[in-house]
């Protein structure tokens, strides 16, 4: 029996609308982080001043100084509430206006003295308030967590492309082993895997021990891996194993995202350098396995030339499922 190692749910067509269950779970969401963090009350972050006051000095901190017309662009306000809020901020004594360069009409604002301490207990704050969260959460949903957030706030501020929102790091795909590979590996698969297929220890191990093995045949020519990278941290990975199936066969494994990487193109990265690599290396065939339910996977496999050809229910991972083989033979080689 062939050892399978299963691809995860890739949805990478940004085309692909989303669910009316999974725009109201977000909507929940956005409505009790607002809650949570205080967004409610007349004040914010243990301060005496509104949500926008806090956001305003916020921003001026993170740019040193600033004009009231580039605050309206920032936190989106009319003008009328931006300088009410600016002349409140000056009175307190948390904001100065200073001299503007060539144009005594334009006067940038600054943080005092007093702004700076207080902007310095905004952060003390916030940071409790993420630390005491992120304490309840493991660290792979930590990590999901702050890419998942930061994902979405990047397609909220798409809608305004002028706003100047800071990118997030790219995301490299990097060929070879690195270091942490096989854990990561081994991590991933368990935390999707578990929630989408119930499957537990017996599979986590055996993508642990599958990816080692592997690992130590990785200066044979024709086996690679790739690796999806942010921050030097591995959030996504596929191989090419070309010995385990033999006949000149490439069997496609470990292609898996982490969470909160899905949706963004990086899952048709992976699998396009996968399979350029089996096409110039010359195998006739690449083979992968999977399972049923997984649609917009399939999509994504269909699209790169892979065909359904056998399906059968199994249990081998300790839950039942309808496993699927997808075979995509190599352009131009003979049938």
């Amino acid at each position: 029996m062939i050892v399978v190692l299963y691809n995860y749910h890739d949805n990478g067509d940004p085309d692909v609308p989303a669910s009316s269950d999974l725009i109201d779970e977000i909507r929940s969401a956005s409505r009790q982080i607002v809650r949570e963090l205080g967004f409610m009350d007349p004040t914010l972050a243990g301060t005496a001043y509104s949500a926008s006051a806090v956001h305003a000095l916020l921003e001026v901190e993170r740019r040193e100084s600033m004009t009231a017309a580039e605050l309206v662009q920032v936190l989106k306000l009319e003008k009328s509430s931006i300088s009410r809020m600016i002349g409140k901020l000056v009175r307190a004594g948390e904001l100065a206006e200073t001299a503007g360069a060539g144009d005594g009409r334009v006067k940038p604002l600054r943080l005092t003295s007093q702004g700076l301490r207080t902007v310095a207990g905004i952060h003390a704050f916030a940071r409790g308030q993420v630390t005491v969260a992120l304490g309840h959460l493991n660290p792979t949903e930590q990590q999901a967590a702050a890419q998942g957030l930061s994902a979405y706030a990047r397609a909220l501020a798409a809608r305004h492309p002028d706003a100047g929102e800071t990118p997030q790091a790219p995301i490299e795909i990097v060929a070879g082993y690195r270091p942490g590979w096989i854990g990561r590996v081994a991590e991933m698969h368990a935390a999707f895997y578990s929630r989408h297929a119930g499957f537990g220890q017996f599979f986590e191990s055996a993508v642990a021990a599958g990816a080692a093995e592997f690992s130590g045949r990785l200066d044979h020519k024709r086996n690679r891996i790739w690796s999806a990278v942010r921050n030097e941290r591995i959030v996504g990975s596929i191989a090419i194993d070309g010995e385990d199936l033999g006949n000149d066969q490439a069997h496609l494994r470990w292609f898996i995202l982490d969470d909160g990487c899905r949706g963004g193109g990086v899952g048709r990265r992976l699998l396009g350098e996968a399979l350029a690599f089996c096409d110039q290396t010359g195998f006739a065939a690449t083979q992968l396995w999977t399972f049923r339910g997984l649609d917009a996977a399939r999509r994504l496999y269909e699209a790169h030339g892979f065909e359904l050809i056998k399906e059968a229910p199994g249990t081998q991972w300790g839950s039942e499922v309808i496993e699927q083989q997808f075979s995509r033979r190599r352009p131009g080689a003979g049938a």
